[in-house]
């Protein structure tokens, strides 16, 4: 079918001002938005608003097209539709994938491979939002290092709104021809439900869940609806010139101030938003005055407006090009050369970009008309590069397995920390490559893959049992990754022992009657519900130990706590032993990232540059009886100092946690620390 419906043509008023063709200034506001997004990314290393303009300009043309399909021929005619847009769109965006993949493969370390397969794989089929959008969430995933794709999250939201908004004026179409209402009134009615909903959804959400709400659909169609509505309402709205002048002025002065006003990135895309898409609609509303001295004179210029006819490509190569010179230069924002270098070099694949594949496209299309040949065109490019991506994904897989935990299990090549205190170990220790390989970063404890972790936003206290269920002892790990990450070393302690091991833990969140300092509402009141819950479950299994920790260790300094005091003092009530451990120190920053840019010799970090030089537990007032201090920094960072490897084993699988292996060679030392704090 080519068509969702197949009403009969709809006659309209006419408007009060004419409704199609092309608009210059706002070609020209594409150029100011595009600009915006390439600077604030760039030299600031933040968001501006001008993706909103692009969703807010989208709605308003795409409304405006499926209207007036309607009206010339009673259909949205879906298939054709959608074939033109996917003509237009996926072979540059294509194209700077495949670039990218290239880049990929020279310039960025073989371990952020997987992670460029798959948001290519997502990009494509229009759905890397969703996959930003968990990430975003995922606690594990957090200190991952900026995908070189990731800003096509912005498009795939653009994709599903197109299929949703061919569905939403096919229906007004039909309610024009079965209750007699005029279609334009139709349209704008429908998607004045989608803006109040979404709005009103997006505000909610944005105030509890924000990482989340920032790439959700559901979240962003308000822009895209406001957009349809202005759209439709645009005809009629007649200013005089003297108000659309400094209507334009002001438009402008808005859009350029939103990213240096506004925090974009954690505040948006809740109310706020209504900022940038406010200027944008108030720059549309202005139009073209015909003056020399109006906002539309720039925004008309005709180097702006070669560059509003290169803004697709230069949103889409500027990132990637970016990506790429931060990870080469080792830095977190550009310098003033190196930006500008990167912004020339996007400027110039923008330019040949646009001219070699935009332009070749429509020219052959202009031969070949009809949505077969336009979906050929985009085919073309879109299926060589998916079939690539599975492919290359398929190979690295087979080729990076995980036979390397076989290898791991040979304490005498992968001893781990055991080279610490065994000095002919040390000494007839081999060379080997390092494990885990730098490709498997997330070497995790088995306790997320087994579902044992309530994560960032669950409430549910999962305790997971191991070892001898009928043992003499029963020790509990409780708290957040940063206790989690100890589980492989007390687990093997455990079985040596004879213990019975428990776990409890929850992603971001301490054993601890205080409120967490986060700013998700969302994530911090299901902390506070999973620590109640975790009372219960202790309380429930009375276990001889609980093992949980004494600070926390920031690069901004070690803190202490005092809801973690409460709970012990509540343990001791019970007449349970408490094992307040030490936080480990942090990294700089990501070890293997520092590792694939640099050198294991040149990646170490010294204790001091996030811990205390006493240790603060000292600070608790009135410790009860019950708990003992334990810190086992010196198994990790030797002599004041984090090293990056130790014992031909990875120490650390970002800048804070331990690789499950290293942790694992540490069973030995927390058994000794166990028996010493309960005399078992």
């Amino acid at each position: 079918m080519s068509t969702l419906t197949t009403a009969p043509p709809v006659p309209t008023p006419a408007p009060a001002r004419p409704d199609t063709g092309f608009r210059p200034e706002v070609e020209g506001l594409r150029a100011v938005a595009v600009l915006l997004v390439a600077v604030y990314h760039v030299w600031f290393n933040r968001v501006s608003g001008g993706v909103d303009v692009f969703l807010f300009l989208t709605g308003f043309f795409i409304t405006g097209s499926l209207t007036r399909s309607v009206e010339r021929t009673g259909s949205v005619r879906a298939a054709y539709f959608l074939s033109r847009l996917a003509h237009r769109l996926l072979p540059t965006a294509a194209v700077v994938m495949a670039g990218t993949l290239a880049a990929a493969y020279l310039w960025l370390p073989a371990s952020r491979w997987p992670a460029v397969f798959d948001e290519t794989t997502a990009s494509l089929l229009y759905y890397e939002n969703w996959a930003l959008a968990a990430k975003a969430v995922d606690y594990l995933a957090r200190d991952g290092a900026p995908s070189p794709l990731q800003h096509f999250w912005s498009l795939s939201i653009q994709g599903q709104f197109y299929l949703l908004w061919t569905v939403l004026v096919a229906f007004a179409a039909v309610l024009v021809r079965t209750r007699g209402v005029r279609l334009r009134e139709a349209v704008l009615l429908l998607c004045a439900m989608v803006f109040a909903v979404s709005l009103t959804y997006s505000v909610v959400t944005t105030g509890t869940r924000q990482a989340w709400a920032y790439f959700d659909t559901g979240a962003r169609l308000w822009e895209l609806a406001l957009g349809g509505m202005f759209a439709l309402a645009l005809p009629y709205l007649r200013l005089p010139r003297a108000v659309r002048v400094p209507l334009g002025w002001f438009g402008l002065a808005a859009l350029l101030s939103c990213g240096a006003l506004l925090e974009v990135s954690t505040l948006f895309p809740g109310a706020v938003a209504l900022w940038p898409v406010g200027a944008a609609a108030c720059v549309v509303l202005a139009g073209s005055t015909g003056l020399p001295f109006a906002a539309d004179r720039l925004l008309t210029w005709r180097p702006v407006m070669r560059l509003g006819a290169w803004s697709y490509a230069l949103y889409l190569w500027h990132w990637p090009i970016l990506v790429v010179y931060l990870h080469r230069t080792g830095r977190e924002t550009a310098t003033l050369a190196g930006g500008a270098a990167v912004l020339a070099a996007a400027l110039v694949l923008a330019a040949a970009t646009t001219w070699l594949v935009e332009g070749r496209v429509n020219a052959f299309m202009k031969r070949r008309k009809g949505r077969r040949w336009s979906l050929a065109a985009a085919a073309v490019f879109a299926v060589p590069l998916l079939v690539a991506t599975l492919g290359a994904q398929y190979v690295y897989a087979q080729r990076h397995g995980p036979d390397w935990r076989e290898l791991a299990a040979d304490r005498a090549a992968y001893p781990g920390a055991a080279v610490l205190t065994d000095p002919a170990l040390a000494a007839g220790l081999e060379d080997a490559p390092f494990l885990p390989p730098l490709d498997d970063v997330l070497d995790l404890p088995v306790i997320y893959a087994e579902g044992c972790d309530a994560g960032l936003d669950g409430t549910e206290a999962v305790p997971c049992s191991y070892g001898d269920p009928d043992a003499e002892h029963t020790v509990a790990i409780v708290g957040g990754s940063r206790i989690a990450h100890w589980f492989p070393a007390f687990h093997g302690a455990a079985l040596d022992a004879g213990w019975r091991l428990v776990s409890i833990t929850k992603s971001g969140c301490q054993f601890s009657t205080e409120t967490p300092r986060n700013d998700d509402a969302e994530e911090a009141a299901s902390c506070v519900e999973w620590n109640e819950q975790v009372v219960g479950v202790l309380d429930e299994l009375r276990p001889d130990l609980v093992v949980t920790l004494s600070s926390r260790a920031f690069l901004t300094g070690e803190n202490t706590y005092p809801g973690f005091a409460d709970r012990w003092r509540m343990l001791d009530d019970w007449g349970v032993q408490v094992l307040a451990l030490r936080d480990l120190p942090r990294l700089e920053e990501p070890l293997p990232e520092c590792v694939e840019r640099e050198s294991v010799a040149a990646c170490t970090t010294p204790v001091g540059l996030s811990r205390s030089d006493a240790d603060p537990a000292g600070e608790y007032p009135d410790v009860p009886a019950n708990v003992a201090f334990g810190d086992l920094v010196e198994y990790v960072c030797p002599d004041g100092t984090c090293p990056a490897v130790t014992g031909n084993v990875l120490t650390f699988r970002d800048h804070s946690h331990l690789t499950a292996t290293y942790s694992a060679t540490l069973a030995p030392y927390v058994g000794d620390l166990v028996r010493e704090v309960t005399g078992w």
